[in-house]
């Protein structure tokens, strides 16, 4: 670094601030001009030079391959055009560049958005069901959201999705597990479990978020 990073659905630029703190030139996108105005203030408070900019996750004024790093943290879920936000963030990383996603994981029966048990399992008839009872009659279903998840997702099927959107590489919680814990006993571990895919597959299960740390393939000479 320095790198250039964009918090999108930063809210009140909590993440981003850490970011900025580390001397990165840091850009916070949200849809609520209040959210972002509280970190803006507190941006000055610490004084940090940040960026906070007003816009939808799909369509934001940043240049193309202008970033190192975009962190789309807890949002997929909750926005209907989740494939343009994904869309929008290729768009703005440069070749080489890395994305972090943090999100819901159907595979896993726990879970903190619905009150119901195993609800990540129900079929897509009955979550539509009780997404809609969250906002209306009874909004006592949803855990803590006022407007809780919509989308569901895997780490395979985001990665699915990203291959066909320019990105090659892929990390997942286990190899994030391996990388935080370098030295460890339990990066010893993660890295064991990480050669069988049974294990690998098994860790998405017992998961309750998916994951995902993919980087834009570099840009190919001629």
């Amino acid at each position: 670094g320095p790198f250039r990073v964009a918090d999108v659905g930063g809210g009140a630029g909590t993440l981003a601030r850490m970011f900025a703190r580390a001397g990165h030139f840091v850009t916070c996108i949200d849809l609520s001009k209040d959210l972002l105005e509280v970190g803006r203030r507190r941006a000055e408070e610490e004084g940090l030079e940040m960026e906070f900019i007003n816009c939808s996750a799909t369509s934001t004024p940043v240049p193309d391959a202008s970033l190192d790093i975009c962190v789309v943290p807890e949002l997929l879920e909750h926005v209907v055009e989740w494939r343009e936000c994904l869309d929008e963030a290729a768009r703005m990383l440069r070749h080489g560049g890395l994305l972090y996603l943090s999100t819901t994981n159907k595979l896993c029966p726990v879970q903190e958005e619905f009150t119901l048990p195993l609800y990540s399992w129900y079929p897509g008839f009955l979550k539509r069901r009780y997404e809609r009872l969250a906002v209306t009659t009874r909004p006592e279903v949803a855990n803590y959201a006022k407007y809780p998840a919509v989308n569901w997702f895997t780490f395979y099927s985001l990665r699915k999705y990203l291959i066909a959107r320019g990105f090659s590489r892929f990390l997942d919680r286990l190899d994030m597990i391996e990388i935080l814990s370098q030295g460890s006993s339990k990066a010893s571990l993660a890295k064991w479990m990480r050669r069988i895919p049974f294990f690998r597959i098994a860790v998405q299960f017992i998961t309750d978020g998916s994951y995902v740390i993919a980087f834009k393939a570099p840009k190919t000479s001629g």
